[in-house]
């Protein structure tokens, strides 16, 4: 621990965590005025966050990488629904092309940090995971962009009788290197983006493999490659190329996701109707692949080129949809009595999610509840000052919303400066205002934790978009000030709200 005659490390913006966040914000500190001096410290020993933690067959984005990755760097591989290595290689160009290898503190987790008003400062403790050791480092602002959920373990719900099973059971997030499963029976529970992942990749090697659901999910067949892509960039190249494909891919999610919502019916049924082209004559598509929710109620697995469908076409995979009714010595027993023999059991059954990296917030001594702030513009936090936090969509590309996010960072630390100011603090003007959780999402992983997040409010600014027009129309095009985001300078904490 620092003591008091050594001094501490002073730094404009401490970035938490190195994933596509982190990265996409150091970017923007090093290229967008004012120059700001920062650092970007990352827990682990590597870079890329998901891309790198993550290492179980199969792992890609659900996501087009057009949109997913960074609207200044080009995606440039023939995969536009790409697998981890080839993403994590895109983040470390970004890294290296950026010069920020230099920026990033790796064993660096951050315990708390503690805002000082007079001081206009966080004073941030910090443990190094190699060694042990803690220290402190101070900062003008934090910027936390380490996601929404724990990357030190998955969620696994409690199975009756899991002890007695013989063989190995494993969660995603904790895949094991040396981990055989060729030849061999596994049964994934899950029915979601990871499990859709999983089962079509083990089924290339495995004996047989089984995805154990107890509700569906809906399940999209998507193109590996995005041929108009290729045609755009031959035609107008690289540059030009990209950024056509990016406003045609945002578009056409865009326009996805506001036919489901304004048409749910419609919707279900062109789905179901796309579904069944995949699946064998016969199949029974309204048990396993027709959810009794909404399309985007919760969010779409994407299948590249149908993958799942077809490992379930070739018999090397199928779909239970049923309950566990406890773990025997050779698989599991169902609700219904059937009995599913398996060497191996994945337990693909979610994350749990986590604001801020779980750092320990107090401001002036007090210590902060999350789930009694308000998030502002999706990106501060109600009564708590010179705090980022890096939130994505979840009805889309999550990096759409942190470029917008990084500008408006940026613009809002270039007019603190042109105004003398170092301190800004949202704070709405309503105490009443009607407030609905941030993640306004029906996903298991959210509604487990709705009761431990931030909340989102009624109104702009309190609340928090899932329209990237909308989100560009506030946070690039419009003003980084506002009535209820109050601006002020340390030395006299006199209050601005320009």
């Amino acid at each position: 621990m620092t003591t008091p005659h050594t001094p501490v490390e002073h730094l404009d913006v401490l970035v938490v965590g190195a994933g596509i966040s982190g990265i996409g914000a150091g970017r923007y500190l090093t290229t967008e005025p004012p120059q700001k001096s920062f650092a970007i410290l990352e827990a682990r020993t590597a870079s890329g966050g998901t891309w790198d933690l993550f290492r179980y067959p199969g792992i890609r984005s659900d996501s087009d990488l057009h949109t997913f990755g960074y609207e200044f760097k080009p995606w440039r591989d023939e995969q536009s629904i790409a697998d981890a290595p080839r993403i994590l290689a895109y983040l470390r160009e970004t890294i290296t092309e950026n010069g920020l290898d230099e920026r990033i503190r790796y064993s660096h987790r951050v315990l708390s940090a503690a805002w000082s008003t007079p001081e206009a400062r966080w004073l941030v403790d910090v443990e190094r995971t190699d060694t042990g050791q803690r220290l402190q480092l101070s900062a003008g602002w934090l910027f936390c962009a380490g996601g929404y959920y724990r990357y030190d373990e998955g969620f696994t719900p409690v199975f009756p009788g899991r002890e007695r099973f013989g063989g190995p059971v494993v969660h995603p997030q904790a895949w094991p290197e040396d981990l055989q499963y060729a030849g061999r029976r596994v049964l994934v529970i899950g029915s979601g983006a990871t499990a859709v992942t999983l089962v079509p990749a083990l089924a290339e090697t495995a004996a047989h493999v089984t995805m154990l659901q107890r509700t569906p999910s809906y399940v999209m067949p998507v193109p590996r490659t995005d041929v108009l892509a290729q045609k755009l960039t031959a035609l107008f190249g690289e540059e030009r190329g990209f950024a056509l494909t990016r406003r045609k891919n945002i578009a056409r999610g865009t326009g996805i996701w506001r036919f489901c919502q304004k048409h749910p019916r419609a919707a279900r049924k062109l789905i179901r109707w796309v579904t069944s082209k995949q699946l064998p004559a016969g199949y029974p598509v309204d048990v396993h692949f027709n959810p009794p929710y909404d399309p985007w109620d919760q969010r779409l697995c994407a299948v590249p080129d149908g993958d799942l469908f077809r490992a379930i076409r070739n018999g090397t995979a199928e779909v239970v949809t049923d309950r566990i009714e406890t773990f025997t010595e050779t698989g599991v027993r169902l609700v219904s009595g059937r009995e599913l023999e398996a060497d191996l059991v994945v337990t693909a059954t979610g994350l749990n999610v986590q604001a801020i990296g779980g750092i320990a917030l107090t401001v002036d001594g007090q210590p902060v509840h999350l789930p009694d702030t308000v998030a502002y513009k999706g990106m501060m936090l109600s009564g708590v000052p010179n705090l980022v936090l890096a939130i994505g969509y979840t009805n889309s590309s999550w990096t759409l919303k942190i470029g917008l996010l990084c500008e408006h960072f940026c613009r809002l630390l270039a007019h603190l400066d042109a105004h003398g100011q170092d301190v800004a603090v949202p704070r709405p003007s309503d105490p009443d205002m009607p407030t609905r959780p941030l993640l306004d999402f029906a996903a298991g992983y959210v509604q487990r934790a709705v009761d431990q997040l931030p909340r989102q409010g009624d109104r702009v600014p309190w609340l928090t978009s899932t329209s990237y027009a909308t989100d560009v129309e506030l946070l690039r095009a419009g003003s980084v000030t506002d009535p209820e985001l109050h601006l002020s300078r340390a030395a006299t904490a006199a209050t601005v709200t320009a």
